[in-house]
């Protein structure tokens, strides 16, 4: 072999290395693509999942209302000595107040809700008008209403942000003994009064924390102690006694809410 690489000489010992280089490339480049398909592929990262927040009614909250109250007083009632007594009514009355609660919801998003809350409420509502006994004057002494409160618990369905609500539970309220009262020779009854009230209503989430809702109530508070028949003073040529042993009343109002928490 030695002979023969030297009997080529130089120029032929180049071109023989050429020829062989040449063949190992040519296998090489062929399959130069068919290792780098199989290679593993760098592929950009999936973007970041960001998920969306699932709005829920869970949490405390306080809040403010103002409305109107409709009825009180009315409806006739009989006494054993003077006959029929049509009491006056009570005019349509300014309501307003504060509340606070706690609201739990089941499954956020849609579904349902349970709470419970307490309000209280000033309102214009002040004394029957005075009403008749016949064609003569009949001065009701009862107390006024000038505030009230209630304790209630609350059960309804939520849509996402809008809620329907009904609810339902313990009333009570108070006010002050007409000057008038001194002309009673009965039982003068309680300034306090207690009793039930029951409603509904429609709440939206304006925010995650703050929302606004429309409610109407039905209350009833019954008259706390007081006895006696209606007693006719000649002075004032007037009637006075104590009217229904009821105050029973509407209110529709509008409210706002702010939670303090969300879960």
């Amino acid at each position: 072999m030695i002979r023969s690489t030297e009997a080529l000489g130089l120029p032929g010992a180049l071109a023989l290395a050429a020829g062989l280089a040449a063949a190992v490339a040519g296998p090489l480049a062929l399959a130069a693509p068919a290792l780098a398909a199989d290679l593993p592929r760098r592929a950009a990262p999936p973007p970041a999942f960001t998920p969306v927040p699932v709005f829920t009614w869970t949490g405390f909250y306080a809040g403010v209302n103002a409305g109107a109250g409709f009825g009180g007083g009315g409806g006739t009632f009989t006494d054993a000595t003077y006959g029929t007594v049509t009491p006056g009514h009570r005019d349509a009355a300014f309501v307003g107040g504060g509340q606070i609660g706690y609201t739990y919801q089941f499954t956020p998003g849609s579904g349902f809700v349970i709470g419970a809350e307490a309000d209280i409420q000033g309102t214009t509502f002040g004394r029957p008008r005075s009403g008749l006994v016949g064609t003569t004057t009949f001065t009701d002494i009862g107390p006024s209403l000038d505030w009230f409160g209630t304790v209630r618990g609350r059960i309804g369905y939520a849509f996402d942000r809008f809620l329907v609500y009904g609810t339902g539970g313990f009333a009570y309220g108070g006010g002050s003994t007409p000057s008038t009262a001194s002309y009673y020779t009965g039982t003068l009854p309680s300034t306090f009064r207690t009793g039930w009230t029951a409603g509904g209503g429609v709440e939206y989430a304006i925010t995650e924390r703050l929302s606004a809702r429309i409610e109407a109530l039905y209350v009833s508070l019954d008259r706390n102690g007081g006895s006696g028949g209606l007693v006719y003073d000649t002075a004032t040529t007037a009637y006075y006694g104590l009217g229904r042993p009821k105050t029973d009343f509407g209110v529709v109002r509008a409210g706002l809410n702010y939670r303090f928490s969300t879960n």
